[in-house]
Order: structure tokens, then sequence, then C-alpha cells
């Protein structure tokens, strides 16, 4: 798997439709970013958040662990939305698209092998 290739998210989602999403206030939104268990990177100009992290109203189930230990091995938001949309097949598309199904816990393991 080549870290240069990545999948671009099926869209993004400004911060205050997270808000609205998600159903809590623009600076809980902020306040789930600092605390690592959301991610959002800059994208013309404006932060946004990838809508596969987001899953009917609440954060993807795993999502604030593996962002965690993402951070742990150093990588930075844009780094980890690179390692969550780097194309790889046996997880049926990308690490961001298999944390909503069965294979999430491979996730899981393969972001605590990013650290070693």
């Amino acid at each position: 798997m080549s870290e240069n290739v990545t999948t671009d998210p099926a869209g993004w989602i400004t911060l205050p439709d997270v808000s609205e999403k998600l159903g809590v206030s623009i600076s809980k939104v902020h306040q789930m970013i600092r605390d690592g268990d959301l991610l959002a990177v800059r994208r013309e100009g404006i932060r946004v958040v990838p809508s596969e992290l987001i899953a009917n109203e609440t954060v993807r189930k795993h999502l604030p662990g593996i962002l965690t230990l993402l951070r742990d091995a150093g990588y930075n938001d844009e780094e980890a939305v690179r390692w969550l949309y780097a194309p790889d097949e046996s997880l049926g598309g990308t690490a961001a698209l298999a944390l909503g199904g069965h294979q999430a816990r491979e996730v899981k393991r393969r972001a605590q092998a990013v650290g070693f």
C-alpha cells in the first residue's frame, strides 16, 4: 500500500453541519476535535470533516481510539486522513469505510501496528 495514494472521502462536512448532525453546539464540535474524538482538516480554507466519519447522529464508534493511536504514532490530522483513505482492498476499500462495518476492529489493530 503506497502512502502517497489516497481515495477522497465521499464528501466533506463543515463544522456547523457536524454540529447540526450530531445535535451538539459548535463549541462542543471544536472540543471534540481538540480532545481527539474527531478530526478536521482545511479544504479551501474551511475546516471540514470526512462525511464517512459521522454515522447518523454519532462519530464512528472506533474513531476516537484510532485517532489516539495514530496521534501517538506522530500523525497529524492531515496524515490521519491520508491513512484512513489509503486504498486497501483487504478492508473493502479504505480504513475509513471499514469503520462502519465488521472490520472496524481490524482497522484498530492496524492503527496499533503503525506505532511500532
